[in-house]
């Protein structure tokens, strides 16, 4: 059984981005742990990977282990509160904690995997992406919706976006079975953060994003060589 931790370095650099028009924060931390070979040996040797039904991912997911969930967490907590201005009176409770690998080929994409998406419109929910394998892997994009221009989907905005969204492809028709990789008339990709090993991310599930997939380094079912990330979404309430 492998020792899934996880020491977290004592040296990490923090950079806080501010991304878009709306100058929203996103943490940028590389060479968050001290290694990551624990982990990824889990995800090879342990982890039970399955595709879930309710989820709009395209691949499979398997849990992650508490342990290391808890060291994350506990690594940054303090700086999410700090950089998004948590109010004090609300508590961290992890909502979604999984292991990811793409494995939907493009012509086996629905509609909504070939757009950008949010996650909620809930304010003070939060993506912690932990990019693990080396190799050429696709970054996190960062997009724009054209005709309303909105980058994050909130409770005030939601029906806005999302009437204009169906308004634009009755008129313009669905995009093509492929992933979303770069502008188009419907949206704009205005930032791409770059997967690197061990780089762990964190931004609001409001933004709307999509994986920059490559097809060639990114579909690959094995935690071994595909895409691995841990993801932990967390929610403030």
């Amino acid at each position: 059984m492998t020792n899934t931790s996880l020491q977290v370095s004592s040296n990490i650099t923090l950079q806080v981005l501010t991304v878009g028009k709306d100058k929203t924060p996103v943490i940028v931390i590389d060479d968050f742990a001290i290694n990551t070979n624990d982990i990824i040996e889990h995800a090879c040797n342990e982890a039970q990977f399955n595709a879930l039904d309710n989820t709009h991912y395209p691949g499979i997911r398997a849990p992650l282990p508490k342990d290391y969930v808890i060291n994350v967490l506990q690594a940054v907590y303090q700086e999410i509160c700090r950089i998004y201005n948590i109010p004090t009176n609300l508590q961290l409770k992890p909502q979604e904690i999984y292991f990811s690998l793409i494995t939907k080929k493009a012509e086996e994409l629905s509609l909504l995997q070939r757009m950008p998406h949010f996650d909620t419109s809930r304010p003070f929910y939060f993506a912690v992406l932990h990019y693990l394998n080396a190799g050429e892997h696709g970054n996190t994009g960062l997009f724009r919706h054209n005709p309303t221009g909105l980058e994050k989907i909130e409770n005030h905005n939601t029906e806005k976006y999302l009437t204009a969204a169906q308004n634009f492809i009755d008129t313009h028709g669905e995009r093509s079975q492929t992933y979303f990789t770069e502008s188009d008339e419907h949206f704009e990709l205005y930032h791409q953060i770059e997967y690197k090993p061990n780089r762990l991310v964190i931004y609001p599930g409001q933004l709307l994003h999509s994986i920059i997939i490559s097809p060639q380094h990114d579909i690959d079912p094995n935690p071994n060589t595909g895409r691995l990330t841990a993801n932990i979404f967390i929610e403030f309430t």
